[in-house]
């Protein structure tokens, strides 16, 4: 057997045992999809409770969406913290942790009865849940466990999201339609509750856990020792990192990333789709299968990231995403029809295929940094998800419509590719195609 075969199929630990047909990353790698598959039922609600909530307690859009933002805003702000976090007491304690205060912050909704309450189980314990699900989680089980492939294990890892996505969005706009807002809520905490025992049981937290040599790399490596002062390193990763332009431009990017996703699309399509006459069903099965092609383009976003040159990735997806954009409001209609179906399958397919290439420089960038310096540039999505969740209600509650919000939205995609293209290399690497 050649050594790229070894590499590939096979797994020796330092103590010489019998080599392990299929390497125990890959199903680290499983159970990490399957629970952010499960958690990401609380991903999928916030865009169908804004006309429950408005109707039942009179509530504004603009207040709704500014729960919302404090919901996306949290998830990434937090998200730099957990990956430190999770270097200190591990990966399979602290997603443990954040899943259950992710089912108490869902659960407690039902009884909420002022606005204030929906801002702090929604929006502050749900945010802060979700930040430690965010995507560092996967971007330090893929650099923990995995020295080959890394592109496609981030991608398939991001797309599991998406999967969640499509797997709730159809489920959870049945109940709240036909059984309200409540046992919607309620369904969201128990999805998080069962994901708990397959993180404890099956997650480990590093290859040398189970005595083995990361997936493709040549040499054992020993599990590193629990860093001490997690949020004075996630700081200091920080401060060194705002001191070059590559993250300046990789923050700014992703910003626009969050707010022509999270922000935008899952927030408020559902409810715009809905002014145009489309029922809510539809609109949220349509949103179903923007997460059913974005697993597809994730991938292979990611499979793309192990050949190709990352800048050039990130400026096609951006700049694709902006022009679909700008068609939108002339697509919303009470039926679906062939262009509508069209945009639905290609912004799914560019939803999060973003991820692969920006984790890709990031590691270029920052080496042994970059799942936290990455937690930060997350943490710049969601800012930027979080103020077009806000604007766009307060555009619709000032307006009466979402189309400047979809306009803008699009005009930023375009900067957003201008900025990918003018990241520079980092000295001594090499262009993903020579590698």
């Amino acid at each position: 057997m050649t050594q790229t075969t070894e590499a590939a199929v096979l797994d020796e630990t330092p103590a010489g045992r019998k080599p392990a047909r299929i390497h125990r990353a890959w199903f680290v790698a499983a159970v990490t999809f399957v629970t952010i598959t499960g958690a990401a039922a609380f991903r999928s609600l916030p865009g169908l409770l804004i006309d429950p909530l408005h109707q039942e307690f009179g509530w504004s859009r603009g207040t709704i969406g500014g729960a919302v933002s404090v919901n996306l805003a949290l998830y990434g702000l937090t998200a730099p913290f957990a990956a430190a976090l999770m270097d200190r007491f591990g990966i399979r304690r602290v997603v443990a942790a954040a899943l259950a205060v992710i089912a108490a912050g869902s659960g407690a909704t039902v009884w909420m009865t002022a606005a204030w309450q929906l801002l702090l189980c929604w929006g502050l314990l749900v945010g802060l849940g979700t930040g430690a699900m965010a995507l560092a989680f996967a971007a330090t089980v893929t650099e923990r466990w995995f020295t080959a492939r890394r592109g496609l294990v981030s991608g398939i890892l991001t797309a599991a999201s998406a999967s969640g996505q499509l797997i709730f969005l159809p489920v959870l706009s049945w109940i709240v339609q036909d059984h309200g807002w409540r046992p919607a809520a309620v369904t969201v905490a128990l999805a998080a509750l069962v994901v708990i025992p397959f993180v404890w049981l099956l997650l480990r937290d590093h290859p040398a856990d189970t005595g083995l040599k990361p997936y493709g790399a040549s040499v054992f490596v020993p599990r590193p020792a629990p860093a001490a002062g997690a949020a004075r390193r996630t700081v200091a990763a920080l401060a060194s990192a705002v001191r070059t332009g590559p993250f300046w431009l990789l923050a700014g990017t992703f910003a626009i990333c969050g707010a022509s996703t999270n922000g935008l699309i899952q927030t408020h399509f559902v409810p715009a789709a809905h002014d145009h006459g489309m029922p809510v069903t539809t609109a949220a099965s349509l949103l179903a299968v923007i997460g059913l092609f974005d697993v597809a383009g994730t991938i292979a976003s990611g499979w793309f990231t192990d050949r190709f040159e990352p800048r050039r990735l990130l400026a096609v997806y951006y700049a694709l995403r902006g022009i679909s954009l700008l068609f939108l409001p002339m697509l919303l209609a009470p039926g679906v029809h062939p262009p509508m179906v069209f945009f639905i399958v290609f912004y799914g397919l560019d939803w999060v295929a973003t991820v692969p290439p920006t984790l890709a420089l990031c590691r270029e960038q920052y080496g042994e940094n970059s799942a936290i310096v990455f937690g930060w540039v997350l943490a710049s999505h969601q800012v930027g998800a979080a103020a077009v969740a806000y604007a766009g209600g307060v555009a619709r509650d000032v307006l009466g419509s979402y189309d400047p919000v979809w306009y803008a939205s699009g005009a930023l995609c375009a900067v957003a590719a201008l900025m990918a293209l003018v990241i520079r290399r980092r000295a001594g690497t090499l262009p993903a195609a020579a590698l």
